[in-house]
């Protein structure tokens, strides 16, 4: 037994086709806008295009046009165009609401960021007076025995997707750039080897490479790399300090 849905009318292989690919518009804004991969500049052509659709449907609503009809006879129904007018408000909704998820999300990158990078700190400054000393290097990692000193099972993972904490100790021989002085430092590192990197999509990161970094200065003389200058000379070798 057929089952009708009342209001609807039968759609042609066409109409199936173009009202399943246009319910994917919304569902594509919204996880492209989450992961990061739908450039801000696309926000305007895709609003544009769904109100000039809009507008169609509304035309071929007022004179009763029904697109993509199976046959030429039958009950009026809920037409292919409101539809669309359904799906367009959907797409539009969620093209300008989430620019604004994704700034809220970014902000929270940098809170979480400084609230754990000032726990890591506090946390070698335990490890200090209990051990005489900081820890040895780390490559890009945090130092083995921090987790004592730590809340339990709280062991930090840095906030940026593909980011990673290490934790620095380089001595006055290992600095490239005066001032050449004992530097202890966190930092937060977006490279988990060279050519393997996630920058941020933020103006900030602009020009980021393997040596860029956000840190936190312990003491010393603290920079992005210890290869790097304290004060950057170029946008490549950008960090940003929180002290």
């Amino acid at each position: 037994m057929a089952i009708k849905i009342k209001g609807w009318y039968p759609l042609n292989s066409a109409g199936r086709l173009v009202a399943a690919t246009y319910i994917c518009v919304p569902a594509y804004v919204v996880v492209a806008q989450w992961l990061g991969v739908f450039p801000p500049a696309l926000n305007i052509p895709l609003l544009g295009g769904m109100s000039v659709i809009m507008i169609c449907a509304a035309v071929s609503h007022k004179k009763k046009v029904q697109l993509f009809r199976a046959r030429p006879h039958g009950p009026g129904g809920f037409t292919l165009v409101e539809f669309l007018v359904v799906i367009s408000i959907i797409g539009i909704l969620a093209t300008l609401i989430f620019p604004v998820v994704s700034s809220a999300r970014k902000a929270a990158y940098f809170s979480r960021a400084k609230a754990e990078l000032r726990s890591v700190a506090i946390a070698l400054e335990r490890y200090s007076i209990d051990n005489g000393g900081y820890p040895a290097d780390a490559n890009r990692n945090l130092p083995n025995g921090l987790e004592a000193y730590l809340a339990p099972g709280n062991w930090p993972t840095a906030p940026w997707p593909g980011s990673v904490y290490d934790w620095d100790n380089w001595a006055p021989g290992d600095l490239s750039y005066a001032p050449n002085v004992q530097t202890y430092q966190i930092s937060v590192r977006f490279c988990t080897a060279p050519g393997v990197c996630n920058y941020p999509a933020e103006p900030w990161a602009a020009g980021f490479d393997y040596y860029s970094a956000v840190y936190y200065c312990v003491s010393g003389s603290c920079r992005s790399h210890s290869s790097q200058p304290t004060t950057p000379a170029t946008a490549s070798t950008a960090a940003i300090r929180h002290t």
